[in-house]
């Protein structure tokens, strides 16, 4: 399952709307997504399961990328 995940990049700092990022992770559950990330240190604002139809969107992106774990 791919996972798109928004994020800040520094997990010390009030989340900005303006320095939102998004990250794709592949695995097995949302906890198992927060695993992943817990050595990056990031401010996880919302982890979100993408379906078919929404992946498919999010793929024609030139940044789309899926990090495995």
């Amino acid at each position: 399952m791919i996972y798109k995940v928004l994020y800040q990049e520094n997990a010390l700092e009030v989340p900005v709307r303006e320095h939102t990022q998004s990250l794709y992770v592949e695995a097995t559950s949302e906890k198992d997504v927060r695993d992943i990330l817990n050595e990056k240190n990031l401010n996880i604002e919302f982890i979100q399961l993408l379906n078919e139809a929404h992946l498919e969107y999010e793929q024609q992106s030139p940044s789309f990328k899926v990090e495995n774990g």
